[in-house]
């Protein structure tokens, strides 16, 4: 559920009308709900139940500052990927020790600032990095906390660019390897392994590729137990969707139903229950429905057989459907009783990939108008960029009846910003 309605008409954000919003930000414009992100927290959270769990907000789904206290205040924790995102989380303060660091690539100086953070726990993806991560802990002085993070092999069923989780993606280590790697990380003195990290994909709609990875994970579980090699954290990761178009992805609820069996009935070998902390990583499912992009109509152009809606929003705003094909509603800010048409809804991007829709039947739009392109709040601004010399737009936040901008569109001089043009006919 979002608190993105129509009153007589007039879609509104919360208790504030979208056209208002516009005519104080203008567009494009990101707007985002307060009550959605509030409602999707406490639902995810409640879901646990009396499981002792940590939610690691995913930073990469929306990093704007405002976003990330508000789910700090809370009680959210970090999933990050990059220094960047360290030091946004670190900037709300959102604690180190419930932040959870990520990703395939990660350099010297993003290792030696998590570690001087505390952070609770680097998410390893490769027996190189490992060995780094020894290394940069070593010369510090310190010991790093560490989980594998393991590939199970499922098929998530979702995009091919977002699946995560076989054999042929650059993450994780193969499931079949890692009780050796286990073992192996043993004799690495600045490494302590606390926990294993699975996650298989993002915008998925079904439980079982869940079930399936994690019933692997507990087998693994078992094999490190009776090694002596004792787990506190089980990551879990996140990619649980949402619905864009006509997807029924579970409920937070329906999701932790099905998958709490499997992971927290977990005993030792003396039978007794073991310890383990569940840690989650939902984004998308979090702030994906509680953001929408507002753009304005600019030209309708009719082209032998095409009918095309020229938007002053483009790709380098939301990549997503230029990127995977991936369907967004659009609506109308003001309903009118028009008959409808098929059009592309396209951006002023100079590419032929830059489309907010392609073939979608929508009640006619004329120039000056305003769209709505819905469930933007996930992956929207946070895969912008500036191509084609555009600023990026700003970001507002609704609270009832109040707006809040959390970022100031750019301008023109925010562009060129720490570039230079230096004197190549000086002579020597």
């Amino acid at each position: 559920m979002n608190y993105f309605k129509y009153i007589n008409n007039e879609l509104y954000a919360e208790e504030l009308p979208v056209r208002e919003i516009v005519s104080q930000c203008g567009t494009p414009v990101y707007i985002y709900s307060y009550q959605t992100l509030e409602r999707h927290f406490k639902a995810y959270d409640v879901a646990f139940g009396g499981i002792d769990h940590l939610i690691c907000y995913a930073v990469k789904a929306n990093s704007n500052l405002a976003i990330l206290s508000l789910l700090a205040e809370m009680g959210a924790g970090a999933d990050i990927v990059s220094g960047g995102e360290l030091y946004r989380a670190l900037n709300v303060g959102i604690p180190a020790d419930r932040i959870v660091y990520a990703g395939v690539g990660k350099m010297r100086h993003e290792m030696e600032a998590a570690l001087r953070a505390k952070i609770l726990m680097f998410n390893v993806e490769s027996w190189p990095e490992l060995e780094f991560l020894n290394q940069v802990a070593g010369n510090l002085g310190l010991v790093a906390p560490a989980a594998w993070r393991v590939n199970p092999d499922i098929a998530a069923g979702t995009h091919p660019y977002i699946t995560t989780g076989l054999k042929r993606e650059k993450f994780g280590l193969d499931i079949h390897q890692a009780l050796e790697e286990y073992k192996r990380a043993k004799s690495l003195k600045n490494v302590e392994l606390v926990g294993i990290h699975v996650h298989i994909g993002s915008q998925i709609t079904q439980v079982s590729p869940f079930v399936d990875s994690l019933a692997k994970v507990m087998d693994l579980i078992k094999q490190l137990d009776a090694e002596g090699i004792k787990i506190r954290y089980i990551d879990i990761g996140g990619g649980l969707g949402i619905t864009y178009k006509d997807e029924v992805p579970p409920s937070p609820q329906e999701f932790l139903q099905a998958i709490l069996p499997v992971i927290s009935g977990h005993r030792l070998l003396d039978g007794s229950p073991a310890s383990i902390r569940i840690i989650s990583e939902p984004g998308r499912v979090i702030v994906g429905n509680a953001g929408i992009l507002v753009s304005q109509v600019l030209y309708v152009k009719k082209k032998d057989e095409k009918n095309f809606l020229i938007v002053d929003a483009g790709m380098n705003d939301l990549v997503r459907p230029s990127l995977y094909k991936a369907y967004h509603e659009i609506l109308p800010v003001c309903k009118e009783d028009r008959p409808k048409m098929v059009v592309d809804v396209v951006g002023p991007i100079c590419e032929s990939g830059d489309f907010l829709a392609r073939d979608r039947e929508l009640p006619e739009f004329q120039a000056g108008e305003l769209m709505a392109t819905m469930s933007a709040g996930a992956y929207g601004f946070s895969m912008s960029s500036n191509y084609n010399s555009r600023p990026r737009v700003p970001e507002v936040l609704v609270k009832g009846d109040r707006l809040f901008i959390i970022r100031e569109r750019e301008t023109y001089k925010d562009l060129t910003r720490g570039e230079m043009v230096p004197n190549l006919r000086e002579e020597e």
